[in-house]
């Protein structure tokens, strides 16, 4: 069995963050996930980041007695360090230096499986590189036998990638995910013309997205090789899978399982998965699964809730989902209207959670909406997506009589003509 590589955590609290001890506990968590062996961490009270090293110029001397003293082989700091701050700490401490980005950024590339997860962890971790070639002249390239940005560590492939080079298979890659990209779409519309409502499961990583999506593939489908992979740990789910889930009224709708997020997550990283997570910004409900066993659920729920944002994902109507309420005091089943407490596990509460699904994407709505003319490609929308009962050409637009699904209503609320 090969040794793990040891690790120090290296944090720096300004002003006294609020939520600073939860988040330096998920930077262990990460570091487990990658595999690593956490033998020390060191924090320190600042009021703003020191611009040179992260950390106080004082603290380095206590970093390298800690590195002597554990025999720790990498350094992992709490937030994504600058070009310089990387430079100036890895002239002044030995071991490698990775920080919160490029740890989650190796997570990724160990987890991605398919063709399309490798090529998007790939063009994040590439573009996280770029600004960090600037003034170095150093070999750079992926370590198959170790973590981190040094070229340092067993069964190193070192690879030369100069600016150009770089830029070159940014580009390339870039390409290639939209050819995958554009595949993906066009399954995404088959999907659509079927007319079934979509259902995407987000939330945190290891939140149990997954275990839910089995449970009720195999309540509703009774196939077990259309079950998805799931694992007790982070970013188990880099791939997005659909699955058809049929009710016993013999209503139909399509159920999709994404990545996991996380805070703090790289925005390159957002950006490269942005095909794969189109299928959550033109769902028609969004299952927000809560691991209501942590103590700091509540916190995921904000940064959860922020990525929503970040990718235009936010308005779209959402049923909070409290997982695994068997590792509570929580009497499950419960559920209110826009919530609900069940365990995926367990398979308790699943049968009130359908109940809410229902209730909310097989509801349609009568209504008027005047589309302003520039905007043409919402009236072909409701043309083939909804029952449009009228049509009539006004001054300021297309003025619609349609029937359509809640989802579609909420999403485009603004133009509900009023008469």
């Amino acid at each position: 069995m090969e040794e793990r590589q040891r690790a120090l955590l290296i944090g720096v609290n300004i002003n006294k963050q609020a939520n600073f001890e939860e988040t330096f506990e998920e930077l262990k968590n990460l570091a487990i996930a990658c595999e690593l062996e956490v033998v020390g961490q060191i924090e320190q009270n600042l009021k703003s980041i020191n611009i040179g090293h992260y950390i106080g110029s004082g603290k380095i001397e206590e970093v390298n007695d800690l590195i002597n003293e554990t025999e720790a082989d990498v350094l992992i700091f709490n937030n994504e360090l600058s070009p310089t701050q990387l430079r100036n700490l890895e002239k002044a401490l030995e071991p490698i230096i990775m920080d919160r980005t490029s740890l989650i950024l190796e997570i990724f590339a160990n987890r991605a499986k398919t063709r399309e997860a490798k090529l998007q962890v790939e063009l994040a971790r590439l573009r996280y590189m770029l600004p960090r070639l600037i003034g170095l002249n150093q070999d750079l390239g992926r370590q198959s036998g170790g973590v981190g940005t040094k070229n340092r560590g067993v069964g190193e492939k070192k690879i030369e990638l100069d600016r150009r080079k770089i830029e070159e298979k940014i580009h390339d890659l870039n390409k290639e995910l939209e050819l995958i990209g554009n595949v993906r779409e066009t399954q995404r519309k088959k999907r659509n013309k079927v007319g079934l409502p979509t259902v995407a499961l987000v939330g945190y990583t290891n939140t149990g997205k997954s275990t839910l999506m089995n449970s009720m593939v195999e309540l509703y489908q009774k196939s077990a090789s259309k079950k998805v992979f799931e694992k007790d740990m982070l970013f188990a789910t880099l791939d997005t899978s659909v699955r058809n889930i049929t009710l016993p009224d013999s209503k139909v709708f399509l159920l999709s399982d994404t990545v996991g997020f996380v805070s703090k997550l790289p925005h390159d990283l957002i950006k490269a998965f942005r095909s794969t997570l189109k299928e959550v910004r033109d769902a028609d409900l969004l299952l927000h699964v809560v691991d209501f066993s942590n103590p700091n659920y509540e916190q995921q729920i904000e940064v959860t809730d922020e990525t929503l944002k970040q990718i235009g994902a936010r308005a779209i109507p959402t049923i909070y989902v409290y997982n695994k309420v068997d590792l509570t005091t929580m009497d499950a089943p419960y559920n209110t209207d826009e919530t609900v407490y069940i365990s995926a596990k367990k398979k308790i509460g699943l049968e009130e959670l359908i109940q809410l699904i229902s209730k909310k994407i097989f509801k349609h709505i009568e209504c008027k909406m005047l589309i302003p003319y520039e905007q043409g490609s919402i009236v072909s929308y409701f043309n083939e997506y909804a029952n449009v009962k009228s049509v009539s050409y006004e001054s300021y637009g297309t003025l619609l009589t349609v029937e359509c699904r809640e989802s579609d209503y909420t999403r485009y609320k603004q133009f509900t003509y009023n008469e």
